[in-house]
């Protein structure tokens, strides 16, 4: 596929027996993640940071954060010794088998209040780490400037709440065959 005037191979991935996701691997890949991050910017609105969950998102967000030269913060999936006072969700992610947290320290918790927070990932499908991320900026006291993605999946690809660069299918197998 194209992604950001770029040309991808995708290889597909099984998540059950009937179903397979194209995977989209941004780490290691620097001129999609450069280009995807020029592309996103220039889409979305105006916002006063950038949050992302710890996933394959953290080199984006890092790179529009270089771009526009706004701070960016990693939701953790644990708690660190330097996080004081940690708040934190429940997420369950189409790509994780199992139920996960995902925490904010409360510096970076001080950081988002009454600001305008943009939310960064890499993939959007299911919308559970979204909502996760969304629920933090909630709790948080900051307002969500936009929600975006490299790549919308399934029927991620219709929500009219998302900014994303491109549509990633689903891929059912045939249960005949």
């Amino acid at each position: 596929m194209t992604i950001a005037g770029l040309k991808r191979e995708l290889p597909l991935c099984a998540v059950n027996d009937s179903m397979e996701i194209a995977a989209f691997i941004l780490f290691g890949d620097v001129e999609i993640t450069v280009a995807s991050a020029k592309a996103l910017l220039e889409r979305v609105p105006d916002f006063d940071l950038i949050l992302t969950p710890e996933a394959k998102s953290i080199p984006l967000a890092y790179e529009m954060s270089r771009q526009c030269g706004k701070r960016y913060i990693v939701a953790r999936k644990g708690t660190k010794v330097y996080m004081a006072h940690p708040i934190s969700v429940e997420v369950r992610s189409i790509t994780t088998d199992h139920t996960q947290r995902l925490y904010l320290g409360e510096d970076d918790v001080k950081r988002m209040r009454e600001k305008r927070v943009l939310i960064v990932d890499d993939v959007i499908s299911t919308g559970e780490s979204l909502n996760a991320v969304q629920r933090l900026v909630e709790e948080s006291g900051g307002a969500i400037a936009a929600s975006c993605a490299i790549l919308a999946e399934g029927d991620a690809a219709a929500r009219n709440d998302i900014v994303y660069l491109e549509k990633l299918p689903l891929f059912f197998k045939n249960r005949n065959s």
